[in-house]
């Protein structure tokens, strides 16, 4: 029996409650968490974050099974379920805690975020050009107790995202 590979990226594409529950039903996803991340303020809570005043982003950290899902299909992923073309806006939800972007580790990411970003443009889905920032990975703060799982805690909460064609 073979030990299972598994790998993280974290992005960032508006409220985290939204982007959890569709990465959480893909296959291959062993788990999500949401939290802050992109800022200078140590142990940030909501309250702190959602100011923009920190520049943390609601971000999710994904873990996956790389023999079951590669981070260019993450990638595809992440740009059909929320819109890359708004600067610091998703929907209802708008500041600098609410942008597009990805939390960059590896030169590995970094090619592959390139990549996909290049792909996505071809494809003329948007109205805009891609403005997901790449930027470099730095330390992931748990959101609250209260906001992990959030959308299956509360089915009928708000979510500003959904899977585009």
């Amino acid at each position: 029996m073979s030990e299972l590979s598994t790998d993280y990226i974290i992005l960032a594409g508006g409220c985290f409650w939204g982007m959890e529950q569709l990465f959480r039903e893909l296959e291959g996803v062993e788990s999500t968490d949401v939290g802050y991340t992109g800022g200078k303020l140590v142990n940030p809570t909501y309250k702190d974050v959602k100011t923009g005043e920190t520049n943390h982003a609601e971000a999710i950290k994904i873990t996956f099974e790389t023999s079951k899902i590669s981070i260019d299909e993450i990638l595809h992923f992440f740009f059909k379920i929320h819109d890359p073309t708004t600067v610091n806006r998703q929907g209802n939800d708008i500041g600098s805690q609410y942008r597009s972007a990805i939390f960059i580790r590896s030169d590995e990411q970094r090619e592959a975020a390139l990549k996909v970003i290049k792909e996505v443009e071809g494809l003329g889905r948007f109205n805009g050009d891609v403005v997901t920032t790449l930027e470099d990975e730095r330390e992931f703060y748990l959101a609250e107790d209260f906001h992990q799982d959030y959308l299956l805690k509360n089915p009928m909460g708000y979510t500003c995202h959904f899977i585009r064609k």
